[in-house]
């Protein structure tokens, strides 16, 4: 993860606060966090030495102890830790590369894009506020270090700090979204990232991380007539501002000011006056709002679901560049063999051609092109996100559209006037529709008819340890006596969630409750 709020984001994704957000030493070192069954903290000094580090909290948040060694002193942090998402993934947390010490980007660099070895990681979130050139330079540098030869892209760019592109207004992260989706569409951007998504950083930490206390404290401030609300909200200092009138004591707002920011604090309020129930209700439409499902979903279909073939490539240019710092009698035959390995690997050459294809250097059409990209799993590596199908999507369903798209390529890789570099990318499309198709089970034969993928249920499972969104959530819009004031509040209340893009989900929830 780099730059722009990455170890507030870096929270989010684990579910604790357990990353340094302040400014202090321990945001100049390089971490890991890793999945353990008891928590640890290892310090590994420059000099080759290890200590074990206290693991203590203070304020709730975990406080890392250097014990008098300066960050110049430490190669790297290793937490190891019992968070549910640490078991399957392991973050990296980095110096910013745009930071003013030359010392700290050289550090990121060094462990991301090495001269002498391959890439520590297998794949980056890359966070940005806006692209710039030094941006893309370090997303080529990276693809083209940690791929070698593989040319494959393995990155996610993150528009970091969503909620600030609006100041703070209720349709902040529509704004973001607009502008992801700008971002989306550029080539320079889209040759070296599978995707770009808006995420508000601060709301996406906290909505893990919610107390008890503090959503008493927003279901408060909720509960105000919309004028005085907004009159707190005019500014930071205006809303921190001792009041003896107010049930929540200026020490609690500073706290909530410093944890959700403006913006969450008037999104939460909006969702509470929508109909948003209980504490684990706000938490779910909080993360959801946040951009940080979308992110999870994006990593567990491009990385986790491709962990191995990542592994396996990271693992083969490794000893790629090993052999050719080294060379021998045997290492002319062992790259052979590696060449054999990554050109017979199936997932490794739609890996190629996925980065080919957003790099738009494959002879095929616009039409042609996107419907390659999703057959060999650039939108996700499920026969659902294959095939475009839903997620109860049947055996049979699958099976008729995979042979249906087997069939198209086919005629395309038989047509004459087929370019031979279409021609190439066809053979890799026939092969993941084929794989399809040998995935799908015998539809069983029971009284509702239905049949299973053999790969698995298509349906996704929830992502790094978060709740199933909640089925229930919202309040009639108006109990009966309520006052014509009363009223008017409602109708502005559900002009603001409109705006936010939340009315509309909660009266599909209020139906689904009925």
């Amino acid at each position: 993860m780099m730059k722009a709020g990455k170890s507030t984001l870096l929270n989010a994704v684990i579910g604790e606060e357990i990353a340094p957000t302040d400014t202090g030493e321990c945001t100049r070192i390089v971490t890991w966090y890793r999945w353990s069954a008891t928590p640890r903290i290892t310090l590994h000094r420059t000099d080759g030495g290890q200590v074990l580090l206290p693991v203590r909290r203070v304020a709730g948040r975990l406080d890392f102890d250097l014990g008098g060694l300066r960050s110049d002193e430490v190669h790297r942090l290793v937490v190891d830790w019992p968070a549910e998402s640490l078991r399957h993934l392991t973050l990296i947390d980095t110096p910013g590369i745009a930071s003013l010490s030359t010392d700290l980007s050289e550090r990121s660099l060094k462990l991301l894009t090495p001269e002498d070895r391959a890439s520590e990681a297998d794949a980056v979130i890359y966070l940005m506020r806006h692209l710039h050139a030094s941006d893309l330079d370090f997303l080529e540098a990276f693809r083209d270090d940690s791929t070698g030869s593989s040319g494959t892209v393995n990155a996610l760019a993150v528009l970091s700090r969503a909620d600030e592109v609006g100041a703070g207004r209720i349709d902040s992260l529509i704004s973001a979204a607009g502008i992801a989706d700008r971002y989306r569409a550029d080539p320079a951007l889209r040759a070296l990232a599978l995707d770009v998504v808006p995420v508000a950083g601060l709301l996406a930490q906290s909505s893990r991380t919610l107390r008890q206390e503090e959503f008493g404290a927003l279901a408060a401030l909720a509960a105000l007539d919309k004028p005085v609300r907004e009159k707190m909200l005019l500014s930071a200092d205006r809303f921190i501002r001792p009041d003896a009138g107010l049930q929540v004591d200026a020490e609690l707002r500073a706290s909530l000011l410093d944890r959700f920011g403006v913006f969450g604090i008037r999104l939460a309020c909006a969702l509470l006056r929508g109909g948003v129930a209980n504490s684990s209700e706000l938490a779910v439409e909080l993360a959801r709002r946040s951009g940080l499902d979308q992110l999870l979903q994006l990593v567990q279909r491009q990385f986790r679901a491709r962990s191995d073939q990542l592994r396996a490539r990271t693992a083969l240019q490794a000893v790629r560049e090993l052999v050719q710092a080294h060379p021998t009698p045997q290492g002319r035959s062992l790259l052979g063999s590696i060449e054999r390995i990554e050109a017979g690997a199936h997932q490794i050459r739609e890996l190629r051609l996925l980065s080919a294809l957003r790099s738009r250097v494959v002879p095929l059409g616009a039409g042609d092109a996107r419907d390659a990209e999703r057959l060999i799993g650039g939108s996700g590596v499920t026969p659902a996100h294959r095939l475009s199908l839903g997620d109860e999507a049947a055996a049979e369903e699958v099976a008729s559209t995979a042979m249906a798209e087997l069939r198209r390529w086919r005629l395309v890789a038989e047509n004459p006037l087929t370019d031979r570099g279409a021609l190439e990318a066809c053979q890799v499309v026939i092969r993941s529709c084929e794989q399809l198709l040998r995935d799908v089970r015998p539809p069983e034969h029971s009284a509702s008819g239905t049949g299973s993928v053999a790969s698995g249920p298509v349906r996704g499972r929830a992502v790094a340890g978060l709740p199933e969104p909640a089925r229930g959530g919202g309040q009639e819009s108006d109990e009966q006596g309520c006052g014509s004031q009363d009223r008017l509040d409602h109708e502005e209340d559900e002009r603001e969630l409109e705006t936010a893009g939340v009315v509309g989900e909660e009266r599909r929830r209020q139906k689904h409750r009925a």
